[in-house]
């Protein structure tokens, strides 16, 4: 599937300060980046900054005027994506992980399950497939956290997401990625762009590793599965904000938007209690 994706952001600049960017489509073997630009008007100079392990793309501005700095990114993405069975699939264990994926299994800033683990392994312990686990934490989250636009902050955790039941979706993506993580399942953040999200605006949910395989859920359920554009991945949202400001600059403005290219019917996906089908972006 083809998606149109495009960011506008606005800052008003105090003093020489730098911001590194993170609004590109990320590259995958299954999302190809068939062309982008990006417009920055004052002109500055944008320096793409290598990524260690692909799971982002960020970008470097040294602004060393005062003013307003306008940023446009615009993209056509092929997307494509898998939908597979795991109610009967192979687990792999811990001993077998690769390197990379084990830091997954480990609190973060806004993860903390050390602190979730006696509530994680209460409700969720006692299903013997890590899949329907998964699955059972998205809906917990989703039935007992409340959607509630700009009722958290920057600082606002997996715990206090459990304790004040309410959210964004970085709330969401957090907490579940937290009780993963206390049940011995590796999860990361996933941020991106969102197809049919409305308002539209950037978005986030979460993946669990699972037989050997990175597999997405959003316990918000506001947006379909294969209508996301992923931009990047990390440990929780420190490692995947769409922007980090380094001097005196107050962003003014944020927008974010995904359309589908194609003309054939789109059939969204979504997870359920009754379906245990798995979609993966590699």
């Amino acid at each position: 599937m083809k998606f149109k994706v495009s960011a506008e952001l606005g800052y008003d600049v105090k003093a020489p300060s730098t911001l590194i960017l993170n609004v590109h489509a990320l590259r995958t073997a299954h999302q190809i980046i068939l062309d982008e630009k990006l417009s920055i008007e004052p002109y500055i100079k944008a320096e793409e900054l290598p990524s260690t392990n692909g799971e982002n793309r960020f970008v470097r501005l040294d602004i060393t005027d005062t003013g307003t700095v306008n940023i446009k990114y615009e993209a056509t993405v092929d997307n494509y994506y898998e939908v597979r069975d795991y109610r009967d699939f192979q687990e792999v264990p811990v001993s077998q992980f690769d390197p990379a994926v084990l830091t997954y299994l480990n609190p973060s800033r806004y993860c903390q399950s050390d602190k979730l683990y006696r509530l994680a392994n209460n409700t969720f312990g006692n299903i013997d497939n890590t899949y329907r686990q998964v699955v059972a934490v998205t809906e917990w989250i989703h039935k007992n956290v409340e959607y509630l636009s700009g009722f958290s902050n920057s600082e606002t955790s997996a715990y206090d997401t459990v304790t004040q039941q309410a959210g964004v979706c970085r709330d969401f993506a957090h907490l579940g990625i937290a009780l993963c993580r206390a049940l011995t399942i590796p999860a990361r953040y996933f941020t991106g762009y969102a197809y049919k999200l409305v308002p539209a605006d950037f978005h986030a949910c979460f993946e669990a590793y699972l037989g050997g395989e990175w597999i997405l859920f959003d316990a918000t359920k506001l947006a379909p599965l294969n209508g996301l554009v992923k931009i990047a991945t990390g440990r929780d949202a420190a490692d995947a904000a769409i922007a980090s400001i380094f001097g005196d600059v107050f962003c003014t403005h944020v927008k974010a938007d995904c359309q589908m290219l194609n003309d054939e019917p789109f059939e969204p996906i979504y997870y359920t209690k009754s379906v245990f089908d798995g979609i993966t972006y590699l």
